[in-house]
């Protein structure tokens, strides 16, 4: 490959935005000085090919020579958001078209309609790998068009979202009567899948995943369900409307403690199921499941010209944003990668420390 031409661009007194600007224009390197820079960086380096070349541009030219990598950016990179470095945009491409990624990028739109949808994850700062896995497609099922997105947030391992990817939707689309009650059809998915799971442990381990999933049928008729604390935000004429439940201890405190269990709300700790889970339902984590449950909360709505788009997010957003934010900011954007993009550089940006994955998809 011949070397390109590079020119820094120094931003220590940039703006996030204009950061955002410079990486995606080729033959660059960027040498950033402060959380903003480093937050665009952070999601931009993989879906440009980026590596981190080190801190000089002799150390630049060296690591160019080796042909490095966005997962050596993420290894490097990331403790140094108070130290200058350089980054060089290689312009590789490489975006996703589903599945999981430690962080990656992708979009695609309906065959039938106007629907279009772009998502962004990114690794958070935590030492563990990253945890979260997704779903974003369209497919042709029994003569009908139909959307389906996902976000599932791991803990313990990424083994249980890893089979929900692969299982999930088919296990809902397969219910005997999906097309006559999808609502209960994806209840009983929900709950077949993670009998499923838990029947395959130790082979998935103890660790477990909450789950959003939104199923869009001719682009008209839209279900979104959920366990955990993953998200689900539709936007009407600008405005948030959250079509999940937050299944957080303490809000489920009765039913825990109904099945035996209990809730702990240490100092400077969230609360938790037996001192342990921060979520009251959740797929897999077989040690707590007699006190936890794994039914999901169904909605549904129908997708009019006042129905704006829909956000998916992992906790990694919803922790730092609240829905009205994060509609406000994705309803400005058209493009819907860029949307899910922007979303997930604000959450690094307002200091979110955990996997952040997000779907937007525009109607």
């Amino acid at each position: 490959m011949a070397r390109q031409q590079a020119r820094p661009i120094d931003t220590f007194s940039r703006s996030k935005n204009d950061v955002i600007k410079s990486l995606v224009q080729p033959s660059m390197y960027i040498k950033a000085g402060n959380d903003a820079a480093a937050a665009a960086c952070d999601v931009f380096a993989a879906d440009y090919g980026g590596a981190v070349l080190g801190d000089s541009p002799a150390k630049m030219t060296a690591a160019l020579a080796t042909r490095g990598t966005a997962a050596m950016w993420r290894a490097n990179a990331i403790t140094s958001y108070t130290k200058p470095f350089y980054f060089l945009d290689l312009q590789s491409g490489g975006s996703l078209s589903g599945g999981r990624s430690s962080s990656g990028s992708g979009k695609g739109r309906s065959n039938q309609g106007p629907v279009k949808y772009g998502f962004s994850l990114v690794k958070g700062k935590a030492n563990h790998p990253m945890e979260d896995y997704h779903v974003a497609k369209f497919v042709q099922f029994q003569g009908r068009e139909v959307g389906l997105f996902a976000i599932y947030d791991g803990h313990l391992g990424d083994n249980v979202p890893a089979y929900l990817q692969k299982h999930l939707f088919s296990n809902i689309l397969n219910e005997e009567d999906f097309w006559a009650d999808p609502s209960r059809s994806i209840a009983k998915a929900y709950e077949r899948t993670d009998q499923a799971i838990l029947s395959h442990n130790p082979d998935l381990g103890r660790g477990g995943s909450t789950a959003v999933t939104a199923i869009l049928i001719n682009g008209r008729h839209l279900w979104v369900a959920n366990v955990g604390d993953s998200r689900g935000v539709l936007s009407r004429r600008g405005q948030a409307i959250q079509m999940t439940v937050d299944h957080e201890p303490n809000t489920e405190r009765g039913s825990i403690e109904n099945r035996g269990g209990f809730v702990s709300n240490m100092p400077g700790d969230v609360a938790r199921v037996n001192g342990q889970l921060a979520v009251s339902r959740a797929f897999g984590d077989k040690n707590l499941k007699t006190h936890l449950r794994s039914d999901p909360d169904v909605t549904n709505a129908e997708i009019d010209a006042d129905t704006d788009l829909l956000i998916l997010a992992s906790d990694g957003l919803w922790k730092v944003m609240s829905n009205q934010e994060a509609v406000d900011i994705a309803k400005k954007i058209k493009d819907p990668l860029k949307a899910a993009k922007q979303l997930a550089v604000e959450a690094l940006y307002r200091e979110s420390k955990d996997d952040i994955s997000c779907i937007v998809v525009r109607f």
